[in-house]
């Protein structure tokens, strides 16, 4: 898989890892109506060639992973495209990207800003070079984050910072976005893509039913109860039983060797 020559988006697969590109530099890779539909359509086809164990989204050059919606399409939207089957698609891609069966990992290069946040906070990690700048600026043009900012941001970094950084609009730098658990690492730029890698190798040394089920049950008890979240994950370990996983992880646990989940 890869890019056209009006495309948005470079998709390229090596060694079972897929590598999604947001290519519109001029445009800080924007996240425009366009580039939205063909990230859909690209995750959608990885999952069902079942190419790839794990997906990396970064943004093409290192000035941007993506600074945020495009403002011409933002000018033009009314009440009633808010209610468009089209406008539903900004929400839509976060949701897939969230609970396809691949993990994903967001490589933040440059500015990663509204509706690119919000792109990132779908994904299963983010790893940042030291030069991003993350943040929710919407409130500075008048409207707020559309893409589930509002929602998924409080569920990273609790309410006081997700209040201060919606309200106030201001970007953070990536330190301070790891200190305060909205991304999971640092690094330099140059080794940015490497790290990324490092952490799709090791997902790739799981079992990809529980490792599946065990990102599931996280997510899931956000929305649960205490009691509710854990009969939800009593349900879960029954289903990575019924996987067959188990048998081989005990195996290779027993033999002193390294579980291969995916043979």
């Amino acid at each position: 898989m890869s890019n056209t020559s009006n495309s948005l988006l470079a998709c390229s697969v090596k060694d079972r890892i897929a590598i999604l590109t947001l290519t519109d530099p001029p445009k800080r890779n924007a996240m425009s109506i366009v580039l939205r539909k063909e990230l859909m359509a690209c995750l959608q086809k990885l999952e069902s060639l079942d190419e790839a164990d794990a997906i990396i989204i970064t943004g093409d050059g290192d000035k941007s992973f993506s600074a945020g919606a495009d403002i011409n399409e933002v000018a033009t939207r009314t009440p009633a495209k808010e209610l468009s089957i089209e406008a539903q698609l900004r929400r839509e891609l976060p949701r897939l990207i969230e609970t396809m069966r691949i993990p994903t990992i967001a490589a933040i290069n440059g500015y990663c800003l509204g509706a690119g946040l919000e792109l990132a906070l779908a994904c299963t990690l983010r790893i940042a070079s030291n030069n991003a700048i993350l943040g929710l600026p919407e409130i500075n043009l008048g409207v707020i984050p559309g893409s589930g900012g509002t929602q998924r941001l409080i569920r990273f970094v609790g309410l006081g910072r997700a209040m201060e950084l919606i309200t106030l609009g201001e970007p953070i730098s990536a330190d301070e976005a790891l200190r305060i658990g909205l991304i999971n690492k640092v690094c330099a730029p140059v080794e940015l893509m490497n790290v990324a890698q490092s952490l799709c190798k090791k997902w790739q040394s799981k079992g990809p039913i529980s490792l599946m089920l065990a990102r599931d049950a996280v997510l899931k008890s956000l929305d649960l109860d205490l009691q509710s979240g854990i009969d939800y994950e009593n349900k879960l370990f029954a289903l990575a039983l019924a996987s067959n996983e188990r048998e081989e992880g005990i195996t290779a646990f027993k033999e002193k060797r390294p579980a291969n989940f995916r043979k």
